[in-house]
């Protein structure tokens, strides 16, 4: 009888077939917003550490962030935010997501801890409100809960661990944390007495979660804007400068481009077609999307970077010029390949473009390779839209 008590009396569960049920609302905008504060901390992080140690630092950042606002992400797909219950819930995340924002310039020192606990705090309280508001009305989505949480308890021991050690343990056990959560969410959520939770009867709403995808890579972008702008307000205008700055912008409008353009729009088409939506979902925008908004992420520090020393750049410097673009077209091959399976040689060509770039990382200065890496990103997303349009394809945006 006890079990019978638990959980909401009201269903706050998304209803299908409702007329705005795919709709993303102005709480789960508000939640984003942290996330630009998030970003521009991660870009400073990643300026700040150019060297191996810091790169792999900011790589165990990108990807603890990515998880928590995608996770949260499938949560409100499944919850439905106009309840005043899922609000407040979602308020709550997004202070939670705020101190993990504030602590990640000294994630690797002196507010490990905090960066930590609110990870885990945010991990654990989203898991088990969604539980308790599943259980009496969709007892399959509150066991694939449960399944979740238990992993969220082998992570969490993970992170606090880490948060107590010294660097050199901090690391290993900080990603070890995040391989329990990407692998434990490939593998259904397999946990031992209550077996896999199967993908393939994860029931969701495809133009809500492609609609937020597209919302973060947008997101990403306007923090480009924000740390490229404050970086330009902070020097003496050049010519070099004032070619950096639009150059950015060009960049930025570039890759904006080549992900709505066409590609953006497959995402809840595919989906809705997919005998397997819960499956296709996971990958094409909680796995592959990591790439797309990395990329971004790297062109910003690229950007400061060039602002900051356009004469000359090391190594660190040159990989960020033309990485974050290569990183960001790997990105979005792999998620036309999901989509459409099929490989897309303009983004082929593109990202072997920029790794033919590199051999004028000795003889051109960062902001010629800047400028560079901007005309390959401008014509990937040219030659899409001209292939686009001769297969007749809609286009987005």
């Amino acid at each position: 009888m006890t079990h019978a008590r638990f959980g909401s009396r009201r269903d706050v569960l998304r209803k299908d077939g409702a007329g705005d049920a795919d709709r993303v609302t102005f709480i789960e905008l508000f939640f984003d917003l942290v996330f630009v504060f998030a970003l521009t901390q991660l870009s400073a992080y990643l300026y700040e550490h150019q060297d191996l140690l810091g790169a792999f630092e900011g790589a165990i950042l990108v990807c603890a962030l990515w998880w928590l606002w995608i996770s949260t992400t499938w949560v409100t797909n499944w919850l439905d935010p106009e309840h005043l219950p899922v609000r407040g819930a979602v308020v709550a995340l997004a202070f939670v997501a705020f101190v993990v924002s504030v602590s990640i310039a000294e994630s690797f020192g002196d507010r490990a801890w905090a960066f930590a606990i609110a990870y885990v705090v945010l991990q654990v309280g989203r898991s088990a409100f969604m539980a308790w508001a599943a259980w009496r009305h969709d007892r399959e989505l509150a066991e694939l809960v449960l399944r979740l949480l238990f992993w969220n308890g082998i992570g969490a021991a993970l992170w606090i661990g880490g948060a107590l050690l010294p660097l050199p343990a901090q690391l290993p056990l900080w990603c070890a944390a995040l391989v329990v959560d990407y692998v434990s969410a490939s593998t259904g959520f397999r946990t031992p007495g209550l077996g896999t939770a199967p993908v393939e009867r994860w029931d969701l709403s495809g133009p809500h979660i492609a609609e937020r995808a597209a919302l973060f890579v947008l997101i990403a972008l306007g923090e480009s804007f924000l740390v490229t702008g404050f970086a330009f307000v902070a020097k003496e205008t050049s010519a070099a400068s004032v070619v950096t700055m639009i150059s950015a912008f060009v960049a930025a409008a570039a890759m904006w481009w080549i992900y709505f353009d066409h590609g953006e729009r497959m995402g809840s088409e595919a989906i809705a077609r997919s005998r397997t939506p819960g499956r296709l979902a996971r990958t094409a925008y909680t796995y592959v999307h990591l790439a797309v908004i990395g990329g971004i992420v790297v062109m910003s520090v690229a950007d400061k970077e060039m602002l900051s020393h356009p004469d000359e750049a090391g190594l660190a410097g040159t990989l960020a010029i033309l990485g974050g673009p290569a990183l960001f077209l790997v990105g979005t091959l792999l998620f036309r390949l999901v989509l459409d399976h099929r490989w897309m040689p303009t983004q082929l060509a593109g990202i072997g473009a920029l790794a033919a770039a590199g051999a004028l990382a000795p003889i051109v200065p960062p902001v010629g390779l800047g400028v560079v890496a901007t005309l390959i990103l401008v014509a990937v997303g040219a030659a899409e839209s001209i292939v686009r349009i001769r297969e007749g394809r809609r286009g987005g945006g």
